[in-house]
């Protein structure tokens, strides 16, 4: 629904309509609409993280090959995909006026950014240089699945990938 309609179409009798079930069972859960979008960013958000989490564990122990895994993880077609996105914009329209929103953003941001610092860290990169580096490195990524996601027909997630690895590995021998 949030990825159709955004957060302004999203009403507890639209979303129990759309689940099939009646807007007071979604009462008994939720204590009304903003609290069913926040629980909806949680759990978008854990889907996410536990992507990247499964590329992280295939990828070896090679430290290089584990940064690789985590920043290309973002381009795969479960999380570069037209839906998301819709959705994602929805959760970011609300992150003004919602404290509650807001948090939940600077927190799962706050995770990969954390994650990716270790990372670099794991690769060599002096500590002093790893914050400013992961959030470089996260605004590339960022920008590219935002591209890939509004333009497939441009970009490839071969495309982002390599342009990624390019990246990364200047970072890391810079």
């Amino acid at each position: 629904m949030l990825a159709r309609e955004g957060a302004a179409g999203a009403s507890v009798r639209a979303i129990a309509a759309e689940a099939g079930v009646s807007p007071g069972l979604v009462g008994h859960y939720f204590e009304g609409v903003d609290a069913l979008v926040a629980a909806t960013y949680a759990h978008v958000g854990a889907q996410v993280d536990a992507a990247l989490d499964a590329a992280l564990e295939g990828a070896g122990d090679d430290p290089r090959a584990r940064l690789e895994a985590y920043l290309t993880a973002s381009f795969a077609p479960s999380i570069a995909r037209g839906e998301l996105l819709a959705t994602w914009v929805a959760f970011w329209s609300l992150t003004a006026s919602r404290h509650d929103i807001a948090r939940q953003h600077d927190e799962q941001y706050a995770r990969f950014r954390s994650r990716l610092e270790a990372l670099l860290g794991e690769c060599g990169v002096a500590a002093g240089r790893r914050r400013a580096q992961a959030i470089a490195l996260t605004a590339l990524v960022d920008g590219l699945w935002l591209e890939l996601c509004l333009s497939p027909a441009v970009l490839s997630p071969a495309d982002v990938a390599r342009i990624v690895r390019e990246h990364a590995g200047l970072t890391i021998r810079g």
